[in-house]
């Protein structure tokens, strides 16, 4: 098949490290580390020795954060309700060169799998599946063998790009799955979006709201998997802030589990940070930040907590959803009840699709209200125990504090990148890719050109123009050492010119140009056929006419003389002269200063907002690629913070390089922390109570306690955090969102006080929605009241 990416994605149970447990016949069943375990399927669901489970997992990328975020982060999966992790295993990552591999340090995979699950690979197919398999045999890492891996993936969304290839497609597809099975892993293999998966492999679906796009499997025998619910969009530099509703992301998942679905998989659940050159193509450096754990391993609140309450919902209704008859009672086009029921068991899922409109359902006798575009779940078909539109979990809001130790003794010195001398000749500018060989993001392209005074205009106020066509993603341009300025390409069309006017001289006239890349192609075909770099370049408005020089005969450096000499270490360094720094520097300038580590041990960031394009480095270790003069529709860049991992740090001196493109600001440079101290809370009367009020009693559902269960604003500080401050409080009709509360026409004078006293200097607190704990009679006019609450979290004083 050639040298493309291919994809070998396998699923593991976070049972490595945690048990899952499941029931039959109500004995209590626990897939467990070394026990082997046997994986299989029918038309509903996956089995494990048996025992069917509902599967919730989230996409984990372990090269996405340092290897001493691993355990943490996964503890905060599970907390919130997975089971199942899911990950890919980068090709570029684990074979930057072709024979040799890389699989230590954040690219331990056999380290990662064990400490959860999980593993994907791209490369020339069978070579490296095979190598990776037989890496986890060896390690005893499938389920069969006692591991963790349940599932495997081979391939991804081909038919994107399955018509680029006629007949070869479908012998490809045929191929690939016939592959992957003759392993002989012992556990499923999938294919994502692709309908003619062939024989025992599974087709799963990938998008936002595969409940009601996806056609089902190509077979009766295999089940509903759903492997990306996106829980907002990767963006790349240029594009405004994605955002997808916690609401949202729950009424999906919601709809899949009533239309027979069993597995879902959020894309991301933890994005992380792409730190060094390790983007896909104009991919910001920040990477699915808007998850339920965002780029910094803090919990996104209310999104976590709103998921982490449906899983709980989910595994509630399990036993009805697995043994019950499926069926469907339908009221209007945008409304219905899906239920599964048995004997007394009975679970039920009551769908109102209407965008605005709230509606009522008569489900076995009983009314309920359902709001506009939500579904509430009955796991008893009486009880509402959770709605999609209804928020009980938490709110948080996140901040960035400067740090005054890191600023401390912070003192910028530059140092500029020369244009260089040596390189090789071609005639024509040469392709880019194959020029530097995914070592650089940077290509210099050099030409002479020698004027006499009748190729200059004649006047003095005529000036040159010098006109570049480009297929690199951004350049630079100097003409006879002077900078004259820079232009990029976009993601969509990475095809764009550069004009200059320019001062050309009587003799010898030199002409540079730094084109630069920002990540490799990352999806479509022929990848192995994209051009980037210099496709023309001409001067306008000469007095001989235009002159071009696209076949001039050209000089090519690759890379930076402070990538070779690596100015980002303190040794290499020391071969270049420095000169202190301040305010606005040149085009391609390098800096360096000292710093502390900041105080605390709140998460860190480095805010680049002044400066223009370049790569940051700390103590070596380069925390990827910054942007932020290419603002987005809305005036502002992509990203502005980038993450700084403690780990990379040391308690003082820590060296900080970075390298700016086209002038920036270094004063404007800030260290600083990054919490999640602001929770919220926002619920109201006729919301239900939270899921762990209730349990599962045979085939009932009923109180956890002995309390009847009552909304409640449950909020809970980050880890070693308590309440020092109540920000906001009222129980009337406030309205806004966590940090931009509001009062109403109403609040209940008591609100303040009854909440201070409920959580002031406690790491968690508890406040009934309770008309009895505030005031019986304020406000009658309102029907249903509503307890907004903002707290500041901190350390013990």
């Amino acid at each position: 098949m050639g040298e493309r990416r291919k994809y070998v994605l396998i699923l593991a149970l976070l049972s490595l490290f945690l048990t899952v447990h499941g029931k039959k016949d109500d004995v209590e069943v626990e897939l467990t580390p070394g026990v082997t375990t046997n994986v299989t399927y029918d038309a509903r669901t996956l089995f494990f020795n048996d025992t069917r489970e509902l599967l919730f997992a989230g996409s984990v990328h372990y090269p996405r954060m340092p290897v001493e975020m691993w355990g943490d982060i996964l503890d905060k999966c599970k907390e919130g309700g997975l089971n199942v992790i899911q990950t890919y295993s980068f090709w570029n990552v684990h074979e930057p060169i072709k024979g040799k591999f890389n699989f230590t340090g954040n690219n331990d995979l056999v380290k990662f799998i064990k400490l959860i699950a999980e593993k994907g690979m791209w490369m020339h197919m069978e070579r490296w599946v095979t190598m990776v398999v037989n890496m986890m045999k060896d390690n005893n890492l499938f389920a069969p063998q006692g591991g963790p891996i349940i599932m495997s993936q081979i391939e991804n969304e081909y038919d994107h790009v399955r018509d680029a290839f006629d007949d070869a497609a479908e012998r490809y597809i045929k191929w690939a799955g016939n592959m992957a099975l003759g392993l002989k892993t012992g556990v499923p293999w999938m294919m994502c979006k692709q309908k003619d998966a062939p024989g025992e492999v599974i087709n799963a679906c990938n998008g936002r709201h595969c409940g009601d796009t996806f056609d089902g499997p190509n077979s009766p025998t295999k089940p509903r998997l759903w492997t990306e619910n996106w829980t907002a969009q990767y963006r790349v530099f240029g594009d405004a802030p994605s955002q997808r509703a916690a609401e949202d992301i729950a009424f999906s998942v919601a709809r899949w589990f009533s239309k027979n679905g069993s597995y879902v998989s959020y894309y991301m659940y933890f994005g992380g940070t792409n730190y060094g050159r390790t983007s896909a193509s104009f991919v910001t450096t920040r990477y699915y930040d808007e998850s339920p754990i965002d780029e910094f391993g803090l919990i996104r609140d209310p999104k976590w907590g709103h998921l982490r309450d449906l899983h709980l919902t989910l595994k509630l209704a399990k036993e009805p959803i697995f043994s019950g008859k499926y069926g469907i009672q339908r009221y209007a086009p945008d409304l219905e009840a899906s239920y599964f029921e048995k004997g007394d068991l009975c679970a039920a899922f009551l769908w109102n699709n209407h965008t605005h409109v709230e509606q009522t359902v008569k489900f076995k006798g009983k009314e309920h209200v359902v709001p506009a575009k939500s579904i509430s779940i009955l796991p008893d078909c009486k009880n509402i125990v959770y709605n999609t539109d209804h928020i009980v979990s938490q709110h948080s809001s996140r901040e960035f504090v400067r740090s005054e130790t890191a600023h401390k003794n912070l003192k910028w010195e530059k140092t500029t990148e020369p244009i260089p001398t040596k390189g090789f000749f071609t005639k024509q500018p040469r392709e880019q890719y194959s020029a530097a060989k995914d070592t650089t993001d940077y290509l210099w392209y050099r030409t002479s050109i020698e004027l006499d005074n009748i190729d200059l205009p004649f006047k003095k106020s005529l000036q040159p123009v010098i006109q570049v066509l480009s297929l690199g993603h951004v350049l630079l341009a100097y003409v006879n050492g002077e900078y004259i300025g820079t232009a990029h390409g976009v993601k969509r069309e990475y095809n764009f010119p550069f004009q200059a006017a320019i001062r050309l001289r009587e003799g010898v006239n030199n002409i540079s140009i730094l084109s630069c890349t920002v990540g490799m192609p990352d999806s479509g075909s022929y990848m192995e056929h994209r051009y980037t770099g210099l496709r023309t370049v001409e001067l306008l408005g000469l007095g001989t006419g235009n002159l071009d020089l696209t076949m001039n005969g050209w000089h090519h450096t690759i890379g930076l003389e402070g990538e070779r000499q690596k100015y980002y270490t303190e040794e290499g360094s020391r071969k270049a002269r420095w000169s202190p720094a301040k305010g606005v520097g040149e085009a391609l300038t390098w800096y360096k200063a000292y710093f502390d580590a900041p105080e605390g041990d709140d998460p860190l960031t480095i805010r680049t907002e002044n400066m223009t394009k370049g790569m940051i480095w700390v103590n070596g270790q380069s925390i990827g690629r910054y942007w932020s003069s290419y603002l987005t529709i809305l005036k502002k860049p992509s990203q502005n913070e980038y993450h700084l991992p403690r780990s990379f740090l040391k308690p003082k001196d820590n060296f900080i390089v970075i390298i700016d493109e086209a002038g920036g600001d270094i004063d404007t440079v800030q260290i600083e922390t990054v919490n999640r101290d602001s929770i919220c809370s926002y619920i109201s009367e006729n919301m239900p109570a939270n899921v762990m009020a209730w349990k599962r009693k045979g085939a009932k559902i009923v109180p956890a306690g002995d309390e009847k269960p009552q909304p409640k604003a449950k909020l809970k500080c980050p880890k070693d955090k308590v309440v020092t401050k109540v920000e906001f409080a009222s129980f009337g009709n406030p309205y806004g969102v966590c940090g931009y509360f509001i009062p109403g026409n109403c609040t209940v004078p008591s609100s303040q006080s009854v909440v201070e006293q409920k959580c002031l200097g406690k790491d968690s607190c508890e406040i009934p929605v309770d008309r009895n704990l505030f005031d019986n009679n304020a406000c009658p006019e309102v029907k249903a009241k509503t307890l907004a609450v903002q707290l500041r979290c901190g350390h013990k004083a």
